[in-house]
């Protein structure tokens, strides 16, 4: 008898079916892989299982007993819980005080419940959760200051504490480290052997094979197949994903790096609050090559990409392109110069989500020709002809020119953002995570764009969390952390295992334990 059964589920929303259905099941003691591209319906199909939705049709088991839940509370008392992409931590508290956050009904009997907690008790059941799954930390530390790997430490640790049996793992390596992720690994092994179950949910098909007892694949709200991963090739998935045949890997030849393109000397600037988030970092990338920049996220790399796009707060340093100083050139200075920018958070920097394609596709270009006319009237029918081909030239899906870009999947928006930066013919691209939330058939195509842009002669600086792709496309590699560049290293003398250590600050004698 399963552990989980999830029953012929279908949930449909104003003209989609995003499941259609859909069985699936887990084994106590397993790790069941749920893999398939943005939009095939897996995301739905776990918020059904946490409660964040009902199923319009079918039945969900826990071992055996037909259930319905209620909301994340009600799933957490049957036991079932979820570790998000991003984590549900308070920062500013304690690891204790998070992990018992909301239990305060429970831990003391009810006439002194609301005056205060039992702490100490707490404590200990939750040192032995620590020490009996190699989840140690110090649960007087600020969640603030743990390093990403240990929060989603702090994140299994509430789960466990509540008596979780079923736990879901939505993207859960996106911001580890390699050590970080062989942790993680072993934590799944610890789990299982304790007869939990665990939902892996995941586009990195490396991992899948690497922890999965089964693989089950979703496309277009319906399963597909369950495999055992005995047999199962990141081929055959990925094939299954998509529909189609995928290239797994990009043809990037070796660069040829000429002029220099962009230079950043002594750069220190500081964030929103005044905080150093560079400190005294130079760079250069040539014309012809690929620099990727590594690290966990929050070591400065989306500083280093604003300073480079737009005036972030500089301190002191100066930014050059093509020997030029631009440091205190504005956006537009900047874009006309060539500059172009894949921004890592689309719908905030990169889109307008309720204006149409069209208007998306010549934003920072829409003032000038041919998209406007000499006593600057728009120039509508340039603008559509121009989105109409550039939609054409991308394969982006879409009804037309005219939808908005909201309508679009996240792959087709990412679509959108390269091809109107491409299209500006720019000198230096600036890519920073162009794959995140991105299926793999769109992956494919955002990688022989930048890979296209190196042989074009073109710069790129590319900043992304997942060392895969960074070891992919990238000539160089460089590692920020606490806003330095601190190490440097050519692609073909690169290794995850190097490369990981100085993300994680090891070198400097950071305690990241």
């Amino acid at each position: 008898m399963p552990l989980l059964r999830m029953e012929n589920i279908t949930k449909v929303f104003p003209g989609v079916v995003a499941n259609d259905g859909v069985s699936f099941d887990l084994q106590a003691g397993e790790v069941h892989a749920l893999v398939g591209e943005n939009g095939a319906g897996k995301t739905t199909l776990m918020k059904i299982l946490y409660g964040l939705y009902g199923p319009d049709k079918g039945g969900i088991f826990i071992n055996g007993q037909e259930t319905s839940i209620s909301g994340p509370r009600n799933a957490i008392d049957q036991g079932i819980g979820m570790v998000h992409q991003h984590f549900m931590l308070v920062p500013v508290f304690s690891v204790l005080d998070n992990i018992i956050l909301g239990e305060e009904r429970e831990s003391t009997p009810k006439l002194l419940q609301r005056l205060y907690l039992d702490k100490r008790s707490l404590r200990a059941r939750i040192a032995e959760l620590m020490e009996r799954n190699h989840l140690e930390t110090d649960l007087d530390r600020p969640v603030r200051e743990l390093p990403v790997g240990v929060q989603q430490r702090v994140e299994i640790l509430k789960l466990l504490f509540r008596g979780a049996e079923v736990l879901v793992f939505d993207e859960p390596t996106a911001v580890l480290t390699p050590q970080e992720i062989e942790g993680l690994s072993r934590t799944f092994r610890e789990l299982t052997a304790q007869g939990k179950g665990i939902v892996f949910i995941s586009h990195k098909l490396d991992e899948v094979l690497q922890v999965a007892d089964r693989i089950t694949v979703i496309r277009r709200g319906k399963i597909i197949e369950t495999m055992p991963r005995e047999g199962a090739t990141k081929a055959k998935i990925a094939d299954l994903m998509v529909g189609k045949p995928v290239l797994l890997k990009v043809d990037n030849p070796q660069a040829e790096p000429k002029e220099e393109v962009l230079r950043v000397e002594h750069l220190t600037a500081a964030d929103d609050r005044g905080a150093m988030v560079l400190s005294d970092l130079s760079l250069a990338v040539h014309a012809g090559e690929i620099v990727g920049i590594a690290g966990v996220e929050g070591n400065g790399q989306t500083e280093l990409i604003r300073t480079i796009a737009e005036r972030e707060k500089i301190i002191s340093g100066e930014v050059y392109l093509k020997g030029e100083n631009i440091t205190s050139w504005d956006v537009r200075e900047r874009r006309e110069a060539g500059i172009a920018h894949i921004p890592e958070d689309r719908h905030r920097y990169g889109l307008l989500l309720s204006f149409s394609l069209a208007d998306n596709m010549v934003l920072g270009r829409h003032h000038r020709p041919p998209f406007v006319g000499p006593i600057g009237w728009r120039k509508t029918k340039a603008i559509r002809e121009f989105a109409r081909s550039t939609i054409a030239a991308y394969d982006i899906r879409t009804p037309g020119e005219t939808t908005p870009a909201h309508a679009l999947s996240g792959g087709n928006q990412q679509k959108v953002i390269i091809a109107r930066e491409m299209s500006a013919d720019p000198i230096l691209l600036l890519a920073s995570q162009p794959t995140r939330g991105v299926d793999i058939g769109a992956t494919e195509f955002i990688y022989k764009q930048i890979v296209e842009a190196k042989l074009q002669g073109r710069a790129v600086l590319l900043v992304s969390a997942d060392l895969d792709e960074i070891l992919s496309l990238s000539d160089r590699v460089c590692v920020m952390y606490k806003g330095k560049i601190v190490y440097e290293v050519a692609r073909d003398q690169a290794t995850k295992e190097q490369i990981g250590f100085y993300m994680m600050g090891a070198e400097h004698g950071d305690d990241n334990e």
